[in-house]
């Protein structure tokens, strides 16, 4: 028998003075309500009621394990109201994975514009460069970016991901400008040693003719914000999103290189594992962040 609805069919044999009384509130007969409180006296091996024709009364066992099976009833009761209003009502813990850099300097300001909408929700940010199992990390929702590795991933598009190649004004002016692509070959190169191939830039032409560009790197790092105040400084190239390097060369510290070739554009992109029941605190962050970055996103901008 269902321990659940026993422990029910008992409270309410409880409460409302007999098996038929609870066998009512449950759709059940008189005598199945009479199984159910029995099955749980066999289970404890110990009686729970004082039978008689005329009425039901508790034995002290019977009154603890009522007030216990109360408590524990009302707690159900009340964990399936939060779990149905978490789908129609932004509330709880809302966990977010995302990559370090991006989190770093693009999170902050949508976080907190949806933590000012949202007052019953608290957020939690994980920020690391390697894929994580999302249920195994209890993680709501992450941020990826680039070509995704679990095809069970519900994945909603939030920005393109434009790659660039980029150094300071002050070192062209002392190495000289890159023309093509043959040209990096023989440049200082700053790298981002979590890339699949460390040292390899893939730029294409006008006509999609892919240009490798390989060989030693003067530095290699595992973030790319290390890289952007390498290039800054002056020490060498740098090839890397726009969203680390675009508002730098925006305000004039880094120069956009070989405007003729391209990079293959990757996608940011919010995944989370499941399209069923998905929670509304989840379902509206996605929102801000699609909203906040866009076609368009704010670090593409001129």
């Amino acid at each position: 028998m269902d321990r659940l609805t026993s422990l029910g069919v008992f409270v309410a044999a409880v409460e409302d003075g007999s098996f038929a009384a609870a066998a009512r509130r449950f759709g059940l007969s008189a005598a199945m309500a009479g199984k159910h409180v029995s099955a749980l006296e066999t289970e404890l091996n110990a009686r729970l009621f004082h039978r008689t024709t005329r009425r039901l009364s508790l034995t002290d066992t019977g009154q603890t394990y009522y007030e216990r099976c109360k408590r524990i009833l009302e707690s159900f009761d009340e964990a399936n109201r939060e779990a149905s209003d978490s789908q129609v009502a932004a509330r709880g813990v809302l966990r977010v994975a995302a990559p370090v850099t991006f989190g770093a300097m693009h999170l902050g300001a949508v976080v907190g514009r949806y933590l000012d909408d949202h007052p019953e929700v608290n957020v939690e940010i994980q920020l690391e460069d390697r894929y994580i199992d999302l249920i195994d990390a209890g993680v709501d929702v992450a941020i990826r970016i680039g070509r995704l590795r679990d095809e069970g991933l519900v994945v909603r598009r939030l920005a393109p991901c434009k790659m660039v190649v980029c150094a300071s004004p002050d070192y062209l002016q002392r190495h000289g400008t890159p023309r093509t692509p043959d040209d990096l070959r023989r440049a200082q190169r700053l790298a981002f040693s979590e890339a699949v191939s460390t040292g390899d830039w893939t730029l294409f032409d006008a006509k999609k003719r892919p240009h490798l560009i390989d060989g030693p790197c003067r530095m290699a790092a595992n973030n790319t914000q290390m890289l952007l105040a390498t290039a800054v400084a002056g020490t060498g190239i740098a090839y890397g999103p726009t969203f680390v390097f675009g508002e730098h060369i925006r305000r004039g510290e880094l120069v956009a290189l070989l405007p003729k070739y391209h990079a293959a554009e990757l996608a940011i992109q919010a995944v989370y594992p499941s399209a069923r029941r998905i929670p509304e605190k989840v379902r509206r962050f996605v929102d801000y962040l699609a909203e906040a970055f866009g076609d368009e996103p704010p670090w593409d901008q001129r």
